[in-house]
């Protein structure tokens, strides 16, 4: 059992503890900390977590093994750094840090330490998204010509009046980017690699603060194309849809099942029709659960933590290159990583 600290008990701080505490043989939160006791420290109490004062106070406890950071983005690269040195194995909430230098000196300070560290990238444990990099790594799907993304959410809606760090376009560069659309991101550089270019356009369309609304043009170093969609302001979606030359494959809604339409074998007399998709329901499933025993399973030695530092400088790079296409309105070139 790994015995975690949980840093930052915000509304996704405690969304982590649920998915795990009392659930979980290999994980579980034993202590806690926030910048608001007052809520904060209730919360510990229902759960059987222990109150710290201080992130060092954390870092002293010998009982210990890791620490996870839901934390403003801005915080992220000092807070990974802090905990390696402590040599405590380091959970982190996406974005991983908000530019590649920060991003450079947390990878090193990991490297250094030989602390195991885990990105939060939930959608790369579900198994329809496996599904599809198994079926695009055995060439069931052929060659991939465009990936086409969407993940949308209404949280600009429910955002608290006055200051919050969410809706800050400090901590939240190119808008819905931060809260949404990094996990797609993430999933296209694990499906095809490295980004070779981008283009966002980045829109308000209700937030007063914060562009709500970010739609990205993308190529890949192989040659293959993507787009991205992300909003704050509307219904929640989900869709991954990977074209490739022998079909069609489709991962659609919150708990997504997988989808492939093959292209027909020989031509038809009329008109194209489309097949009959095969379809793989998996019902419910704990992505949360499934990460953070992911990232249990790799501080054991059981198996890696399925996210590399190389992919994650990658996404930082690809990121960055994403808020200065959003701030000048032209395509930006991905700087090697």
């Amino acid at each position: 059992m790994i015995r975690a600290a949980i840093v930052g008990l915000g509304r996704w701080g405690r969304t982590l503890v649920g998915a795990v505490q009392n659930e979980s043989r290999e994980f579980r939160f034993t202590a806690g900390h926030s910048r608001t006791r007052a809520s904060a420290e209730p919360f510990c109490r229902e759960h059987g977590i222990a109150w710290r004062e201080d992130l060092d106070a954390i870092l002293r406890d010998p009982a210990i093994d890791a620490v996870a950071f839901a934390t403003p983005h801005s915080q992220h690269a000092a807070q990974v750094e802090r905990a390696a040195a402590a040599g405590k194995h380091v959970f982190v909430e996406k974005p991983f840090t908000l530019d590649v230098k920060s991003a450079e000196r947390a990878l090193a300070a990991v490297a250094r330490a030989g602390v195991v560290l885990g990105l939060a990238y939930p959608r790369r444990f579900h198994p329809a998204m496996i599904e599809l990099k198994t079926r695009l790594d055995d060439g069931r799907l052929g060659a991939p010509t465009h990936a086409e993304t969407t993940q949308t959410a209404p949280a600009g809606h429910f955002m608290p009046a006055g200051y919050y760090w969410r809706a800050d376009p400090k901590e939240a560069p190119a808008g819905a980017m931060t809260a949404t659309g990094v996990h797609n991101l993430d999933a296209l550089i694990w499906l095809f690699g490295r980004i070779e270019e981008v283009y966002c356009l980045n829109l308000k369309r209700m937030m007063e603060q914060l562009e709500d609304t970010t739609s990205i043009l993308m190529r890949f170093e192989s040659g293959m194309s993507a787009s991205l969609y992300c909003s704050l302001v509307t219904a929640p979606s989900y869709r991954f849809a990977v074209y490739g030359t022998r079909g069609r494959a489709e991962l659609h809604g919150q708990d997504p099942d997988f989808r492939f339409t093959p292209v027909p074998e020989t031509p038809p007399a009329g008109r194209y029709r489309v097949a009959p998709p095969e379809i793989i329901e998996y019902g419910r499933f704990n992505a949360l659960r499934a990460e953070l025993e992911g990232f249990a399973a790799a501080i054991t030695g059981t198996r890696p933590y399925p996210v590399t530092p190389d992919e994650i400088l990658h996404g930082v790079a690809a990121f960055e290159a994403i808020v200065a296409s959003a701030a000048t309105g032209r395509p930006v070139r991905v700087e090697p990583s």
